[in-house]
């Protein structure tokens, strides 16, 4: 299992993205705490699970989707999140 992060730019005021969302969650178990940025465990790479989303977006839209680890990752976050991803990831 993989973990991706998932962030995107999403361009056209007012569109509904919930779909967009939906499909993030079908990808595996997920963690949500930063606005445009999900981290998904998954099987699939970063390159599958785009190719699952980007029917949900815009043209206008952009999203970058990474493979990440523990030894990558670095920030400013609360303790529920630190231990969200140090048990994910």
């Amino acid at each position: 299992m993989a973990a991706l992060l998932i962030t995107y730019d999403l361009n056209k005021p007012g569109q509904n993205y919930d779909s967009l969302y939906e499909k993030i969650r079908e990808l595996g178990t997920w963690w949500h705490y930063l606005d445009s940025t999900w981290i998904v465990v998954s099987s699939l790479s970063p390159s599958q699970a785009f190719d699952r989303l980007k029917p949900s977006m815009d043209a206008s839209d952009r999203m970058l989707v990474l493979d990440i680890t523990k030894d990558t990752y670095s920030g400013w976050l609360t303790q529920a999140a630190w231990d969200w991803l140090n048990a994910h990831v």
